[in-house]
C-alpha cells in the first residue's frame, strides 16, 4: 500500500491477502458449522411481524399509482442531483473544487475520515448515497393520501433500510476498512468473524452486539457502588437506604423510582457521573426502588401490582426508616408514569405523603409519543402478547433491540464496523455497559401498560384507567412538580412529555434539557457539559413555552436542587440506614440488580 498525494492509499495486490481471504473463507465454515451444531433461538424484535408491513407498502405504492405526477417529480429531482454530482466528479478531476450535492447531516460520525472528501472515489460514493438516501426518504415522507400511523410505520422503516445500506458498512466501500484489510493482511475480518460468532454465541441465536468490555464494569464495584444498603424487599422491589455524606440532612426524604425496564444503577454508576451520590453531598436522605428481574413465576404481577408492592410499599418503609411521612419523589421514564398514576390514586384516597413530584423524561399524554408508537398496533399487540405468554414475560434483550433500532447508527451499526468489519473491541464504557444489563417485562404489566397507554391513551382520560378500586384522574394531583424532558430523547419526546404540563392541577415547573434519554438526565454539574432552558411563566402551550425560555448553560441539576431544596424541609442528624424501624437486609446494590447481569 502506498500513499497518494491527496492523502489516500492506493489499495494494492497482496499475496499475503489472498491466502488470508482463503483462510478467512475457511474459518467462517468451520465456525458457522460450530455455531449451527449448538441449540439456538431465534427472537425477533417484539410484536413485530414484517409480513404486517406489506399492508403499509400496498397503500404507498398505491398513492404513487394515484399521484404520478408526484413521482415523476421527485424522480426528475434524484436525476437533477445525481447529474450534477457526476458533473462534480468531472470538476474535481481537473482541479476544481465544487460545493458538494449532498453532506452529512450535523452529528452523523459516520463519514468523519477523510477519505470520504479526500478520496475522489469515495466522495462520490458518499454522496451518491446521502443523494439517494435522501430522496426515498423525502419521498416517503412527503406522499399524500396516507394515513398518519402508516407514514409513521414506512417513515421509520424505510430509515431502518436506509441505515443498514449505508457504504459505511460494507468492507469494498468504506475506505477505513480496507486500508485495515490490507495493512493487516485481513486478519481484522477474521477476527470479525470470531467476534460475531462470539455475540451470537451470546445471545442464544440472536445477534446481541457487545457495545462495550463486558469485563470492566462490576456491578456493586465500580458502577452501583454509592455506600448503602437494602432496608426492606418483597416480591418486586429492593429498597435501598443510602449512607449519608454530611453530617445534617434535609427533613424530608428522597424516593427514587426508576424505570424497570432497565436496571437503577443509571443513576448511580461512577462516583463522577453518579446522581444518587451527587444528592447526597447536597444532603438528601436518599432511597431507590431497585425492581426485580422477573420471570415466568411473575408473570400475573400487574400495574395495579407494581403500584401497591412498588412505591406504596416503599413510602410505609421509609416511614419506619425515618419517622418521616411526607416524601420528595423523583419517576424516571416508565418510572414516572407509574409516579403519575400512583399520585392519582393517592389522591382519591385522600393521602397525601407524597409532597413533591420530580418526572425524569416521564410520559402520561401518549399522542405524541414518537417512534416507538410504530411498533404499537392491534396486529403487533396480538402478536406481542402471544410471544409473552409462551415464558411470562418479554424478554430483554427484545426491548433492547428496540430501542436500539431508535438510533441504529450510534447504537447498532457503529458497533457492526468497529466490531465486525474492523475487528476491534469495543471500548469500556458504563452508560453502553448499563445499557446492555436489561430486563425482562412480565406479561400482565407489560401488556396493560402497553394497551391502556402506549395504544389507547387511557391514562389522560379520567377514569379510563382504575387501580385499588379507583378511577385515576390526573386531574385531581395538586402536588408540586418539577417535569424534565431532553431535547433530543427519541423515546421520550418533549414534545409529549409536555403535554403533562396540562394535566395536573398543582403547581408545575418544565424544564427541557439539552441532549436525550439518558445523557440529559445523566449531566453533573463537573462536566460542564449541554446546557437546559426554563420558563418562569409556565404557558400552557409549548409554543409559548419555547419563545420565552430562557437557556442556560451546564447541568440543570442545580436548579433542581434550588426547587426541590425548598420542599425539604430544615435540616436534622443524618439517618444512617438500619438503626430506625428498618433492620439491613443485605448491602447495597443488592442481590435484584445483579440477576442476570451483561455476559461477555
Amino acid at each position: 500500500m502506498t500513499s497518494r498525494d491527496d492523502g489516500s492509499a492506493h489499495l494494492g495486490y497482496s499475496p499475503e491477502l489472498a491466502e488470508n481471504l482463503g483462510h478467512i473463507a475457511m474459518e467462517y465454515q468451520k465456525l458457522l458449522t460450530e455455531f449451527l451444531q449448538k441449540p439456538q433461538t431465534a427472537q425477533d424484535v417484539p410484536g413485530f411481524d414484517p409480513s404486517k408491513m406489506t399492508d403499509a407498502w400496498v397503500e404507498l405504492a398505491s398513492s404513487w399509482m394515484n399521484n404520478p405526477s408526484k413521482v415523476i417529480e421527485a424522480q426528475l429531482e434524484l436525476w437533477r442531483d445525481l447529474m450534477v454530482l457526476w458533473q462534480n466528479m468531472a470538476l474535481r478531476a481537473i482541479g476544481q473544487n465544487p460545493e458538494p450535492v449532498a453532506a452529512p447531516a450535523p452529528g452523523d460520525r459516520r463519514f468523519a475520515g477523510d477519505d470520504w472528501t479526500q478520496n475522489q472515489i469515495f466522495d462520490f460514493i458518499k454522496q451518491s448515497y446521502l443523494v439517494t438516501s435522501r430522496w426515498f426518504t423525502n419521498t416517503i415522507k412527503n406522499t399524500e393520501g396516507l394515513d398518519e400511523k402508516t407514514q409513521k410505520k414506512l417513515e421509520f422503516f424505510s430509515k431502518q433500510f436506509v441505515d443498514a445500506m449505508s457504504p459505511t458498512n460494507f468492507v469494498l466501500t468504506n475506505p477505513e476498512v480496507l486500508h485495515e484489510t490490507f495493512e493487516t493482511g485481513g486478519e481484522n475480518l477474521i477476527r470479525g468473524l470470531k467476534n460475531v460468532l462470539k455475540d451470537l454465541d451470546r445471545g442464544k441465536g440472536q445477534l446481541a452486539i457487545s457495545m462495550t468490555d463486558f469485563d470492566a464494569f462490576e456491578v456493586g464495584r465500580n458502577v452501583a457502588a454509592t455506600p448503602g444498603k437494602v432496608v426492606f424487599q418483597n416480591d418486586v422491589i429492593q429498597l435501598i437506604q443510602y449512607t449519608p455524606t454530611t453530617e445534617t440532612v434535609y427533613a424530608k426524604p428522597l424516593l427514587i423510582m426508576p424505570p424497570w425496564i432497565n436496571k437503577f444503577y443509571i443513576l448511580d454508576l461512577q462516583p463522577k457521573n453518579s446522581f444518587i451520590r451527587w444528592a447526597l453531598e447536597q444532603g438528601y436522605t436518599v432511597f431507590v426502588i431497585s425492581w426485580v428481574n422477573p420471570d415466568e413465576h411473575l408473570a400475573k404481577k400487574t400495574f395495579e401490582d407494581y403500584m401497591f408492592e412498588g412505591p406504596l410499599a416503599a413510602l410505609d418503609a421509609i416511614e419506619l426508616a425515618t419517622g418521616q411521612k411526607s416524601v420528595n419523589t423523583i419517576g424516571y421514564c416508565i418510572g414516572g408514569t407509574l409516579l403519575a398514576c400512583t399520585l392519582a390514586y393517592m389522591a382519591a384516597k385522600g393521602d397525601d405523603r407524597i409532597n413533591s413530584a420530580t418526572f425524569f423524561t416521564a410520559q402520561v399524554d401518549f399522542t405524541e409519543a414518537g417512534d416507538l408508537t410504530v411498533f404499537i398496533d392491534d396486529d403487533q399487540l396480538e402478536i406481542l402478547d402471544k410471544q409473552m405468554a409462551e415464558k411470562g414475560y418479554l424478554d430483554a434483550s427484545s426491548m433492547a433491540t428496540t430501542f436500539n433500532m431508535l438510533r441504529s447508527n450510534d447504537l447498532i451499526w457503529s458497533f457492526v464496523v468497529n466490531n465486525y468489519l474492523m475487528g476491534k473491541d469495543p471500548m469500556p464504557f458504563d452508560l453502553l455497559y448499563w445499557n446492555s444489563d436489561s430486563t425482562r417485562m412480565p406479561q400482565a404489566l407489560h401488556s396493560y401498560y402497553l394497551h391502556k397507554m402506549y395504544h389507547e391513551n387511557k391514562l389522560v382520560e379520567p377514569g379510563g384507567i382504575v387501580l385499588g378500586g379507583e378511577p385515576i384522574d390526573l386531574r385531581k394531583i395538586k402536588t408540586p412538580i418539577y417535569m424534565q424532558a431532553g431535547k433530543e430523547d427519541h423515546i421520550a419526546p418533549y414534545k409529549s412529555v409536555f403535554k403533562g404540563v396540562n394535566h395536573f392541577s398543582g403547581p408545575t415547573k418544565f424544564m427541557l434539557a439539552g441532549s436525550g434519554h439518558i445523557a440529559g438526565v445523566i449531566n453533573p454539574p463537573a462536566a460542564n457539559k449541554y446546557n437546559y432552558w426554563v420558563n418562569d411563566k409556565n404557558p400552557k402551550t409549548l409554543d409559548k413555552w419555547m419563545e420565552g425560555a430562557v437557556e442556560h448553560q451546564g447541568s440543570w441539576w442545580p436548579d433542581w436542587h434550588a426547587w426541590l431544596s425548598k420542599k425539604s424541609g430544615k435540616k436534622v442528624p443524618a439517618r444512617i440506614p438500619g438503626d430506625a424501624g428498618l433492620k439491613v437486609i443485605e448491602d447495597a446494590p443488592g442481590s435484584y440488580v445483579t440477576s442476570s447481569k451483561p455476559s461477555a
